[in-house]
């Protein structure tokens, strides 16, 4: 089985995803993750990521492997763990840009396909699971929150490590992050015409957790 859930930034979906994979004893697989190793890369060696032909140079003489772990999974770039590093804005913000050339999404969503074929029974998270990659999904979700909720919630994570941050500086990357993801001409975000919309902006992480294993036992039952 395979089930896909797919949102934009700070909608809920890693974490849901995860709790899900865990509860049905499913692989977890993110495949934003791999667009932001793949960006982490091309910011260490000073690559414009708006040349696709240089993305692209850099993406065929990379090596990206996901491996499960406790947390749900740890990622990989040629051989080192950079799981931490890929999850800044900055690297969100680049993952977007390199995710509009056409010819670097075939190349990881072929990947992407492939791991989830190996996985056999799934949990597929990102921007375009259900609609691109995994068009065929068993069951599809999208999550969704106000761009309001979704800073403010970014806002007291990372306030929680410790740092100083902006929240007027968050909102507005999230609107810029939305922009570029729902306007790019490869596959943009946007849900399946038969995923299950779900608003997260009013709930807490079990409601939406509760909520969405319980559609996917009813589906099961069927």
């Amino acid at each position: 089985m395979i089930i896909a859930i797919d949102g934009p930034a700070g909608s809920g979906k890693s974490t849901i995803a995860k709790m899900i994979a865990r509860e049905l004893g499913f692989t977890y697989i993110d495949t934003g993750a791999m667009y932001r190793a793949v960006a982490l890369k091309i910011k260490r060696l000073g690559i414009n990521p708006d040349d696709p032909e240089a993305v692209l140079e850099v993406l065929k003489n990379t090596e990206i492997d996901l491996r499960p772990s406790e947390e749900g999974i740890k990622i990989f770039l040629d051989g080192e763990d950079v799981s931490d590093r890929i999850r800044t804005e900055e690297i969100g913000k680049i993952a977007s840009k390199i995710a509009r050339h056409g010819k670097v999404r075939e190349i990881l969503v072929q990947m992407q396909r492939e791991l989830g074929k190996r996985a056999k029974d799934a949990v597929i998270e990102g921007r375009d699971t259900g609609t691109v990659i995994f068009p065929d999904a068993d069951i599809k979700f999208f999550l969704t929150a106000s761009a309001e909720v979704r800073a403010e919630r970014r806002y007291r994570e990372l306030k929680e490590k410790g740092l100083n941050v902006n929240y007027d500086r968050i909102l507005r990357e999230v609107k810029e992050r939305d922009r570029l993801d729902k306007t790019r001409k490869e596959s943009p975000l946007k849900p399946a015409e038969d995923a299950v919309i779900i608003d997260t902006s009013d709930k807490d992480i079990d409601q939406v957790f509760r909520q969405l294993i319980d559609i996917i036992k009813k589906r099961v039952k069927k």
